[in-house]
């Protein structure tokens, strides 16, 4: 029968008979702590607080409530006057003023937008301009401290700071297309902070921040830096995001056991093609309405969302093949992608 010593030694591995010091948290370690903390968010905010811009835009809609002023958040990425920030920030903007700082502004022209990631890239005419370093999203940790810089409600260069919630959320976008690989922070973020910049403890920019959930304390999400990049560089270069597209409605439908059984199928659902574009690279291929799409380029899919997921590391022109159920048959097709 074990004794209270007994229990003490197995818990914390120091025999009674050589009684150790514990060290004890004081006061001052909280203060050095916290002492670290504000440091490293100072410095974030001295090295990329001039990179952080405010947005103004004027929209010149059809009527008067199409029209209107908004305004938002950006990162200066190039010293020639590059900025990056939402999609929804600019989108239908006929005017765009880019504020820095140090009281400068700027007329500022869109590059480009890109709906399905909720990002935008817009240009200023000036030189040397103060960029930010882009980091690796990859990298995160949940826990990771972060900081966000923006202009929520109009105040400009406001710094909020919170935690890494979580990785790999998938968020819709208004185009209705899901964004991967979303970062889920504990950031206050409120209407202006959009487009802003999630950075990490040494000032990277991780992050574009776009969206939080209303009537809720701590729920915010950031499109990550790494999906940002392959946008930047599309819409710096033509103007535009080119995507793989196979001109077909769809949505998911459950598929029975037998069904699964009798294809060997790993999912218990399929994508169920409901409509065809016509003369799309889908109707051109052969497939047919209420056809079951059960996998592309040798991969299941489930979900429509899981072929947009397929599609998006296979540029816009190339073949791929779709494992399709027709009645008791399963068929290859290769359709070669349209754009989009």
């Amino acid at each position: 029968m074990s004794n209270a010593t007994d229990s003490i030694q197995f818990i914390t591995g120091i025999s009674p008979s050589h009684p150790r010091s514990i060290p004890v948290q004081t006061a001052e370690n909280d203060e050095d702590l916290l002492d670290a903390y504000s440091r490293a968010v100072i410095g974030v905010v001295e090295k990329v607080g001039p990179s952080v811009v405010s947005i103004k835009v004027k929209k010149q809609g059809r009527s008067r409530r199409e029209s209107g002023e908004g305004a938002g958040s950006g990162v200066i990425i190039t010293p020639d006057g590059f900025v990056l920030t939402n999609n929804h920030v600019v989108e239908g903007a006929s005017d765009v003023e880019v504020n820095l700082t140090d009281g400068s502004a700027y007329p500022a022209r869109v590059v480009g937008t890109d709906p399905a990631t909720d990002l935008a890239v817009v240009r200023v005419l000036g030189g040397g301009l103060p960029a930010a370093q882009l980091g690796d999203s990859s990298m995160l940790r949940v826990g990771q401290l972060v900081i966000a810089i923006g202009n929520p409600l109009g105040f400009e260069n406001t710094v909020s700071t919170g935690v890494v919630s979580a990785l790999g959320r998938g968020l819709r976008s208004q185009s209705g297309r899901l964004i991967e690989n979303v970062i889920q922070s504990n950031v206050a973020l409120n209407p202006g902070n959009s487009g802003g910049p999630l950075l990490d403890s040494r000032g990277r920019v991780i992050g574009i921040n776009t969206a939080m959930i209303y009537m809720a304390q701590g729920i915010s999400f950031s499109v990550p830096i790494n999906t940002a990049r392959w946008v930047i560089s599309e819409l710096v270069t033509r103007g535009k995001v080119r995507r793989a597209y196979l001109g077909l409605g769809a949505q998911t439908r459950p598929i029975g056991r037998r069904t699964q059984r009798y294809f060997e199928l790993s999912a218990k659902s399929a994508v169920e093609v409901i409509s065809l574009e016509e003369n799309g690279p889908a109707k051109h291929a052969g497939l047919q309405e209420k056809d079951l799409v059960v996998a592309l380029a040798g991969e299941p899919v489930a979900t429509v969302d899981d072929i947009h997921r397929r599609l998006a590391d296979k540029p816009a022109g190339s073949p791929v093949m779709l494992t399709v159920l027709r009645g008791t048959e399963r068929h290859e097709i290769a359709v070669t992608t349209g754009e989009v």
